[in-house]
């Protein structure tokens, strides 16, 4: 039997190399960040508050040989999803409304209970929070019997004002960081989106959001309230398209101004006062196009109203279709031309008063025209009831809490 000697073994050896290394270089890895069971699946890992969308590449190993390990293809799927919000909220417009844009369009996570979104917009205390307390009342005792919270509040106090008390009860600790406002300018629909935006990211189970002055009031009891809007998949939010000085208000900013992205035949009119879905309010603060222009400050300064456009401009070009074109906060207009509506007072309040206005019916766009709106014809018969109602005066609180149980929350 011969015997190798050195010389051969290590010729051996030096041929074989070439092997073990190409053995060793196409074999699959792991790492501690991902999963990689199959060909082309995908992990997600945790980068402090988000979820960060990685690439997982899996090598598949040829069964016939090495040359093919080399052309092997290489499977790769990202996963996308909604990112939570940040644990620390910024306060610079830009980027709260980029990532307030990035949320779930849907309340999440599926199936859990739905809730509302109260917004208050306000350059003053709340003369009502006694009335709106006990309006939030029944749900939070059931809340304290271990029942789900069905709603949040959220304050937008503009800092340059005077506030006698600081905001108490429901509504202690809910102020967001906020900006002064000014009538005739762009910056009440900026504090709007900002509400929005901050409702958005608080809380995803967050389904409807009501945008309030602290002149409102509740006409009806939280739970009627809660199942009205709940069960709604529609905004609600008036849409006038042939207003009177309509064009006027068009041509605030100069005659050209809002071209080419708001064309005057796309121009509306609504109150500033609305309940939106979810995927509406996420609608708004994604928008950037219409805002360009509603941004612009005006020219003409009397004819000057954007909160009572740009929302009602936006929803009815970007999904007319996905809102009831009609406010559900009751406001009298009658008699009145210098832009403030009738204001209630004291001796005004009764239950009389309360009935006639759950009782009036909505206007719903143009009426009959509202097909123009680009709305459901459907409009033309419903009655949704007013939930809320303004303006009343501070001093009617007192009748207000006197009939409160008795009419205003009894259904």
């Amino acid at each position: 039997m011969l015997s190798p000697n050195p010389f051969s073994l290590l010729c051996a050896i030096l041929l074989c190399l070439p092997l073990a290394f190409i053995f060793t270089v196409t074999s699959p890895s792991s790492s501690s960040n991902s999963s990689s069971d199959d060909a082309g699946a995908t992990t997600t890992t945790t980068n402090g508050n988000y979820i960060r969308k990685i690439q997982v590449r899996n090598i598949v190993p040829s069964t016939n040989n090495i040359e093919q390990n080399k052309n092997s293809e290489i499977k790769s799927t990202i996963v996308s999803r909604p990112q939570p919000p940040p644990a620390v909220i910024p306060e610079d417009d830009e980027s709260l409304f980029r990532i307030a844009g990035r949320v779930n369009r849907n309340p999440s996570p599926t199936g859990a209970t739905k809730k509302l979104a109260f917004m208050f917009l306000t350059t003053s205390d709340l003369p009502f929070a006694p009335l709106w307390e006990r309006f939030f009342l029944p749900n939070q005792t059931q809340q304290q019997n271990n029942r789900t919270k069905l709603f949040n509040i959220y304050i937008h106090a503009d800092p340059s004002s005077h506030y006698d008390q600081p905001f108490s009860g429901v509504f202690s600790g809910r102020t967001i960081p906020s900006k002064p406002t000014q009538r005739f300018t762009p910056s009440l629909v900026s504090a709007a989106r900002r509400l929005l935006a901050h409702a958005l990211l608080d809380d995803p189970s967050n389904a409807m959001f009501s945008l309030l002055s602290p002149s409102c009031i509740p006409l009806r009891s939280f739970g009627f309230t809660y199942r009205t809007l709940i069960g709604s998949d529609k905004s609600f939010i008036e849409i006038l398209k042939d207003e009177p000085g309509s064009f006027d208000r068009y041509a605030a900013r100069g005659p050209d101004a809002m071209l080419p992205e708001v064309p005057f035949e796309s121009f509306r009119i609504g109150s500033q006062f609305f309940v939106l879905t979810r995927r509406h309010a996420r609608l708004v603060v994604k928008d950037r196009r219409l805002w360009s222009k509603f941004k612009l400050s005006c020219v003409q300064w009397d004819t000057c109203y954007p909160e009572e456009n740009y929302f009602p401009t936006l929803l009815s070009m970007q999904d007319p279709r996905g809102c009831v074109p009609a406010t559900l906060t009751h406001v009298n207009w009658t008699g009145r031309y210098d832009g403030h509506p009738w204001t209630y007072q004291a001796s005004e309040v009764s239950p009389d008063l309360i009935l006639s206005l759950r009782q009036a019916r909505p206007r719903y766009g143009d009426d009959a025209n509202s097909t123009a709106n680009g709305s459901d014809s459907s409009v033309s018969k419903r009655h949704d009831p007013f939930l809320f109602a303004r303006k009343f005066s501070p001093d009617s609180l007192q009748p207000l809490m006197e009939i409160a149980d008795d009419v205003i929350f009894r259904d």
